[in-house]
């Protein structure tokens, strides 16, 4: 499996690994789009979907992502097909956690936000190979823009609540009683940034200390 630093540019014909991952995104997102629980709610979820699948698919001529990258995007994705089909409110995982510890909510959307934090690894890779960061600003500046991804989603499902109808606004908003949804959401999404990133820094320093070793 290549990562950030191991990434080739390989036409899409010859790239098994990204064909398989393809291949099982459009198993779970047909089987997302098959009658899910509130189809209005469903495109609502599915809008940055398509965009961010085309820029993908756009990009790829002149950018093409490590193994690694498009497969925490795939899993991300694949993670938020289960939630639009069940309208984040009623996935039968965010049940299990809601009796298990006693919450007060389904926290599945809270955990896509913190699987969103995730995407740093994709954007670092970008920043790398194309601003040509140095190690220091590639690790960092991840976090910061992970955390701005996630405000500008906050503020878009805002103003898509607001001229939805009461029901789809309500389903996609996905407080679930909670004022605090908002910042909650941002948070799991700097955390889980900021884990990514921790682990980045761990893994390489590891790498390097046995490449001094000879390991």
């Amino acid at each position: 499996m290549t990562t950030a630093s191991t990434a080739k540019a390989v036409p899409f014909q010859y790239n098994r690994p990204l064909q398989i991952l393809c291949a099982v995104f459009f198993v779970v997102f047909a089987a997302s789009a098959y009658h899910p629980i509130m189809a209005e709610d469903w495109w609502i979820e599915n809008g940055l979907v398509f965009l961010c699948v085309g820029a993908l698919i756009v990009s790829y001529r002149w950018l093409v992502l490590s193994d690694l990258s498009y497969m925490i995007i795939c899993v991300y994705l694949a993670m938020h097909e289960w939630g639009a089909h069940y309208k984040y409110a009623i996935v039968p995982f965010g049940e299990w956690i809601k009796h298990a510890f006693h919450t007060n909510r389904n926290d599945y959307d809270r955990v896509v936000h913190f699987a969103f934090g995730a995407l740093a690894y994709p954007q670092r890779e970008i920043l790398m190979r194309k601003a040509k960061l140095s190690y220091g600003w590639a690790l960092g500046l991840p976090v910061v823009l992970i955390l701005g991804y996630g405000a500008a989603y906050e503020i878009i499902e805002a103003l898509a609540a607001w001229y939805l109808s009461p029901d789809a606004g309500e389903a996609f908003l996905g407080l679930q009683g909670d004022p605090w949804d908002t910042h909650k959401d941002m948070f799991q999404a700097l955390a889980g940034a900021a884990v990514t990133m921790l682990l980045v820094w761990l893994l390489t320093r590891r790498r390097a200390a046995m490449a001094a070793r000879g390991v």
